[in-house]
């Protein structure tokens, strides 16, 4: 394929043609092959002549030049209106569905309050940082993002985490997810993400998954996936709980201070209850057994009053640090290491109210990440960029009027004033005859309207590096968005080895489902980037020989692991917030149990009764009614399990292949089984063997809930 530079010149076109894996980019990178923003060809790609009806094109027959990369003033400068094809594409895509979210569409809310726990004035005039002990009310929505409002809640996906902040300056929309990069770095290519990612469009499944043709081929082409390809594959896209999962701003945004003064600032939700995750054997069979898992364990954790809860941190720093990183602070496929800018941790998220009506709050939310106040503001980052219009624009599709901001759960808990009036389904009645400004009205003792306020009012922070970038307008990104490897590898070294197993196991399996030869070849290559060690598993796994590594558009740096990034060193040896299953049938020890369930619950777990049968059972000391029954109260369902069974009872159950596999599961997902003497015989039958997660039912306080690592590679092959 022939290289071209993406510079204007009077040899060259303004852009590169682009093809897939070659991304018009940095101007010339310093390699051989400058093939766009990549530099990374394949031949199958060679473009040929094409006849006109080939050739790509807007809605009105407008050939189009670029399909990478939005117009944007300078190298690093903000996205321009101007740019039609962006436009209509992010239109086109925003408008697809009717009426459920295009993504996002599976959600869970909850009101709750922010306080805030550190005054930071030095560092943003945003009133909610003003003081220590400022408060606002919020509202909070986690969702998957690849599946449809009726899908299940455990699948292998990105979890967002939206918090929409009332303040007294206005509503505050925090956007995110639970993972800190994403897979683009454009929001050109946000459409075909999706597209990609979704149900294959000829037959209309897999829901919910990536584990098929169209998105790993999707990622073979695009290397500056492969960083969010690590984040996704790793057990963070299969979080225990939603009360048990980060969250993250992505994009780098800005602080600015009453002085004007502005910094780069990266936001960070860190749970108080520690994460926790599943592994993926479990994340399928709870999917079979309560697809509803997240949604219950959030609403049920609020109505018994053990509020979630999530510290906000901040990374802050200033254009001369962010220039000298070998990493561009505005690509939303990076991360900052926490070891290079620690997390300041300024304020608290408690969830303390479920929603009264779920369509009324949770469906109509609508999160716009165009709502800051003064104090905070965007950066050049061209996927914010995009996102700043696409949110906006989605609403009126989704919700069928521009007045979608009336709906009580979007509407600020300020006053608002303005002059836009009309629309579909008005509910506010304006007064007077003044709808336009400037007025005069006044004079004439009338009512004249708002006016605008320059000293507290909204202003964009614009004296910064950012913005001293050449005015040219042009598609392409900036030199350092080229390096798509460096950070994919951090991540991945990063990792336990247990962990590192799981990354290399994701990706055999979903690669095992993708029928595309050459996609599953150029994923390896690509892999050889990140790590040569992942690539050789994933390679074996599917029983394939090593391919040749890609090209690189800029070969990556080594760069320190970060225990930040890695959920297992960071677990909490805690009952807190976990669910215990206790399993118990006819003539087991109530005080027994009682004694279990007390012990449990005053270390901040929950203890759930599984039985055979619901109903009052008689035991030793009394009776006792199950929580639930033993077929449909899964393994799957808990953290830890225990059991209290006479042997007559336990060698009964050796026949109820529920019984079996209850014991069976939590052995395979690494759970603590606490048992007393009489349930062996069943630990015999579903191959229990001792180990430091498998003990007596009174050493269970001193194990706790927590996973137990060192038995995986007895029970299960990992790539």
């Amino acid at each position: 394929m022939a290289t071209r530079d993406t510079r204007p010149s009077s040899a060259s076109p303004a852009v590169a043609h682009a093809l897939g894996d070659h991304q018009p980019g940095a101007g010339k990178p310093p390699h051989e092959d400058n093939a766009g923003n990549g530099g990374e060809t394949h031949q199958d790609l060679k473009p040929s002549a094409a006849a006109p009806q080939d050739y790509l094109t807007d809605n009105f027959g407008h050939r189009i030049a670029d399909n990478q990369n939005s117009l944007r003033a300078g190298e690093r400068g903000p996205t321009l209106l101007e740019d039609f094809v962006l436009r209509e594409k992010i239109f086109h895509f925003d408008h697809e569905r009717i009426p459920e979210r295009i993504v996002h569409a599976r959600g869970s809310g909850a009101h709750g309050v922010f306080e805030c726990t550190k005054a930071i004035p030095e560092l943003t005039k945003a009133s909610i940082f003003q003081k220590k002990g400022e408060s606002c009310p919020v509202f909070v929505r986690f969702s998957t993002v690849a599946g449809g409002a009726g899908s299940v809640d455990t699948p292998r996906d990105v979890r967002g985490f939206a918090v929409k902040f009332y303040t007294d300056t206005g509503n505050w929309d925090l956007v995110g997810n639970n993972i800190p990069v994403f897979f683009i770095q454009d929001a050109m290519k946000f459409p075909d993400l999706v597209h990609s990612v979704k149900m294959e469009a000829d037959r209309g499944y897999p829901q919910a998954a990536s584990a098929h043709d169209t998105f790993w081929d999707f990622v073979s082409l695009m290397p500056e996936t492969m960083h969010m390809i690590m984040w996704a594959m790793s057990d963070r896209a299969i979080p225990r709980s939603l009360r048990m999962m980060q969250g993250f701003g992505v994009h780098t945004f800005r602080f600015v201070n009453a002085s004007g003064e502005g910094k780069f600032v990266k936001f960070h939700w860190k749970p108080v209850l520690g994460m926790e995750s599943l592994v993926w054997d479990e994340a399928v069979k709870i999917a079979g057994a309560d697809p509803d898992f997240h949604r219950r364990d959030l609403f049920e954790a609020i109505a018994a009053g053990d509020f979630p809860a999530w510290d906000l941190g901040v990374q802050v720093f200033d254009e001369e640090w962010a220039a000298r990183q070998p990493y561009d602070v505005l690509d939303a496929t990076k991360l900052v290491p926490e070891e290079d800018i620690p997390v300041e941790i300024v304020g608290r998220l408690t969830l303390n109210r479920n929603v009264d009506n779920f369509f009324a709050e949770t469906e109509q939310v609508a999160f716009l990440p165009s709502n800051i106040i003064p104090g905070i503001d965007f950066t050049n980052d061209p996927l914010l960029q995009g996102r700043l219009f696409s949110y906006l624009d989605t609403q009126k599709s989704r919700l069928g009027t521009a007045n979608f901001h009336q709906i009580p759960i979007n509407a600020p808990k300020c006053p608002f004033h303005n002059f836009q009036r009309d629309g579909m389904m008005q509910t506010l009645v304006p007064t007077g005859r003044a709808n336009y400004e400037p007025n005069s009205l006044a004079e004439a003792g009338e009512d004249s309207g708002p006016r605008a306020e320059p000293e507290s009012g909204f202003s964009t922070f614009t004296e910064n590096a950012e913005r001293n970038e050449p005015e040219n307008k042009l598609r392409i990104r900036a030199e350092l968005f080229a390096d798509h490897y460096s950070q994919a590898g951090l991540f991945y070294r990063s990792q336990t080895e247990s962990e590192q197993s799981h990354i290399a196991s994701a990706i055999v399996f979903e690669l095992s489902k993708v029928a595309l030869a050459h996609v599953r070849e150029r994923v390896i290559s690509r892999l050889r980037n990140v790590d040569e060690t992942l690539a050789e598993r994933v390679a074996a796994g599917l029983a394939l020989k090593l391919p040749k590594k890609a090209a690189a558009a800029r070969e990556p740096v080594e760069m320190a692991p970060s225990d930040a990034l890695s959920i297992q060193k960071n677990a909490l040896e805690t009952l807190e917030g976990r669910k215990v299953g206790i399993l118990f049938d006819e003539g087991s020890d109530k005080k027994a149990l009682d004694d279990l369930k007390s012990a449990i619950e005053k270390s901040g777990g929950s203890a759930f009764l599984v039985a055979p049968k619901v109903g009052a059972l008689k035991l030793k000391g009394g009776t006792l009614e199950a929580d639930g029954q033993l077929a449909g109260s899964p393994s799957v369902l808990f953290d830890a399990v225990a059991s209290i069974l006479m042997p007559e009872a336990a060698e009964k159950l050796t026949t109820q292949a529920a019984a079996v596999q209850w014991f069976m599961d939590a052995y395979g997902h690494c759970k603590t089984i606490a048992h007393c003497p009489g349930t062996q015989a069943i630990l015999d039958k579903a191959g229990v063997e001792k180990d430091d997660g498998v003990v007596p039912i009174d050493e269970f306080a001193g194990v706790g809930a927590r996973r137990h690592w060192a038995r995986e590679p007895r029970i299960r092959d990992l790539a």
